[in-house]
């Protein structure tokens, strides 16, 4: 059925248009192909399990979420924590990677800052291993899953939270980027640094920033996957990394409505396929795609934005 596909490609789109968008905002102000952003997704999806698995193991917090969402009146109280939490984690691995793996990098050698990030995520990825373990882990059912039948569609209430919490952190970050003054400052950076500058941005504060909110994002989208697909992985950042890659570039470097939309239809485009080509056509078709629009608009559906001295 048409309109299932659809609301499963929006699923995934979320996904990917989340993780698009951070890479977007770190490469608009800093040039830079954040490598270890996939891992940062992974890392969010861990951190949200291990919040999920703590609260509900301690009898008194499990209690307390109970109370709290029979008082309420709603469920899913538990997801948020999670949220929250894995927000807080990834924000703080964002941070990190900049005073470890970003400034202390000569800017002068263009390729330094990018094989770092891969060294960052090479370390992420081992440390999650070794904590963790290599397999697939679990995550608990936080919500309980209501289904709703609108004429021949099914959409149940995991899917509903998933889609309004993936729609109103992308409205967030628009509303934050487009009309905020802090916005406005990263959109100053991401022209010129020494413009920027002499306007009086602090650029280095806005470069950590950006990585933080990028980062937090990642977070989120990593929680989210993990709930729709109800396990997480060491190994979940890298498909998602390259498809993010994919959607900053089909919708334009440094183009954030433009990563937003191309998310969106790159995961519609891979279910679809999925559902009436086979599977095995989904990545041939999402790269064929690429190369067509980079050949043709290398400049992406909505253009580049990002121009510095």
């Amino acid at each position: 059925m048409l309109e299932q596909q659809l609301i499963n490609g929006l699923m995934l789109g979320a996904s990917y248009a989340m993780v698009a968008i951070g890479y977007t905002l770190i490469f608009g102000v800093l040039r830079l192909l954040h490598f270890a952003h996939g891992e940062v997704f992974m890392l969010g999806a861990f951190f949200g399990l291990q919040i999920v698995i703590y609260m509900t193991g301690v009898e008194v917090v499990a209690a307390a979420i109970m109370a709290i969402e029979s008082f309420l009146d709603v469920k899913g109280i538990l997801l948020f924590f999670a949220i929250f939490g894995a927000m807080i984690g990834t924000g703080i691995i964002g941070a990190l990677v900049v005073f470890v793996a970003v400034r202390p990098v000569d800017n002068k050698f263009p390729l330094a800052p990018l094989i770092s990030t891969i060294g960052v995520t090479i370390l992420i990825q081992n440390v999650t291993i070794m904590v963790f373990g290599g397999t697939l882990r679990s995550f608990p059912a936080s919500i309980e899953p209501v289904r709703y039948q609108i004429g021949d569609l099914t959409i149940d209430s995991v899917q509903i939270f998933i889609l309004v919490t993936a729609f109103a952190l992308m409205g967030s970050m628009w509303y934050l980027i487009e009309k905020t003054r802090i916005g406005r400052a990263i959109r100053a950076t991401s022209e010129s640094h020494e413009t920027a500058a002499l306007l009086g941005v602090n650029v280095n504060f806005i470069v950590l920033f950006v990585f933080i909110l990028a980062s937090c994002l990642a977070g989120v989208a990593g929680v989210l996957d993990g709930v729709k697909n109800s396990n997480v992985s060491p190994f979940m950042g890298l498909e998602v990394a390259v498809k993010a890659l994919v959607c900053m570039l089909l919708g334009g470097l440094g183009n954030i409505v433009g990563a937003l939309v191309a998310g969106f239809l790159l995961g519609t485009v891979e279910i679809l396929s999925s559902a009436y080509l086979g599977s095995g056509l989904r990545d041939f078709l999402t790269f064929s795609i690429l190369i067509t629009i980079l050949l043709f608009k290398p400049t992406g559906l909505f253009g580049t934005r990002v121009v510095r001295d």
